[in-house]
């Protein structure tokens, strides 16, 4: 195929869904919907987590973290897909294209890194009570969220370079909805094999490792829990981590579908589906899962929408 001069075009096409545009309209107003009520969901969380002295704990402080990162997540991407949608047209500048790539790989990165941080905030919990507020000091919350945020901008920031810096061919054509490290690679005019590769020993370090971490907590914590003699309080305990074990397994899937599987696995529009899930739906399923599935958060739900909620349930 025909390269470039330059890896700086004008811009990228992105070719989304439009080889089935009897499904735009309907992608149009669901993803809108899902989109407001990421927005309220992952704000009430913020705004509870903040404003209830109840929920000071860490375990809130990281779903904060949690909260504030969807936010910025779907607000790098659906935007754009919502207007690429609504019109034939859909380009992308290039600056804009290497904006997302790069805000949205970083808050992927991160959110690989904080939800391992939650899953060893639950293992002491379950597994060392004793010493848990020991453990889990003020100090120790804000230098694991660092390291998470930090971590995840860091890998973000070598990939897009090593990305953008690829000669790509004449079309411009991103056979995605957005601006990701899979689609552009397959646009780049050149033997890709070395970016393949280190994308395959990145996924390691931020997908399988952190993975690994998180099964390895839940297998401590599964075990404490058996040994626990009364049902209530079993229950009690499973409860405070189904919730993030279901996050867990909805994005951990996902990405491990579209970044490590073998591409001859699955068809691209199979890949697209695929990440609207993890880009769009799971984002908007966190709160969701938080609130059914924890009494204390929607106790202050409560108490923030309404002047006199109900009595705390013991």
């Amino acid at each position: 195929m025909k390269g470039t001069n330059s890896s700086n075009p004008a811009g990228f096409i992105l070719l989304g869904f439009s080889d089935q545009p009897q499904l735009e309209t309907i992608l149009l107003l669901v993803v809108s919907i899902i989109y407001v009520l990421t927005l309220v969901g992952n704000t009430a969380i913020i705004l509870v987590s903040y404003l209830n002295p109840k929920l000071h704990k860490p375990m809130y402080f990281f779903l904060a973290n949690l909260s504030f990162l969807d936010l910025c997540f779907t607000a790098s991407i659906v935007p754009q897909m919502l207007w690429n949608l609504k019109g034939p047209e859909k380009t992308i500048s290039y600056t804009g294209c290497v904006i997302q790539f790069y805000i949205a790989l970083g808050l992927g990165s991160t959110e690989c890194i904080l939800l391992t941080v939650m899953a060893y905030d639950r293992f002491n919990a379950i597994c060392r009570p004793l010493h848990y507020g020991v453990i889990m000091h003020p100090q120790l919350l804000r230098r694991l969220a660092a390291v998470a945020w930090i971590s995840g901008f860091v890998e973000s920031t070598v990939q897009t370079i090593l990305v953008f810096q690829l000669p790509l061919c004449s079309h411009h054509r991103v056979d995605d909805f957005m601006c990701e490290e899979p689609a552009l690679i397959k646009i780049a005019c050149v033997n890709t094999a070395f970016l393949e590769n280190e994308l395959s020993v990145a996924s390691v370090l931020y997908v399988v490792i952190p993975l690994g971490l998180i099964l390895v907590s839940y297998g401590c914590i599964a075990r404490s829990v058996l040994r626990i003699k009364s049902a209530e309080g079993r229950r009690k305990a499973f409860g405070t981590c189904g919730s993030h074990l279901l996050i867990v397994v909805l994005f951990f899937g996902t990405i491990i579908s579209v970044y490590i599987q073998p591409k001859s696995k699955y068809t691209q529009n199979h890949s697209r589906f695929l990440t609207l899930f993890y880009t769009v739906v799971t984002p908007s399923l966190n709160p969701l899962i938080y609130t059914l599935r924890n009494k204390e958060v929607k106790w202050a739900l409560r108490r923030l929408l309404w002047r006199h909620p109900p009595q705390e349930e013991m």
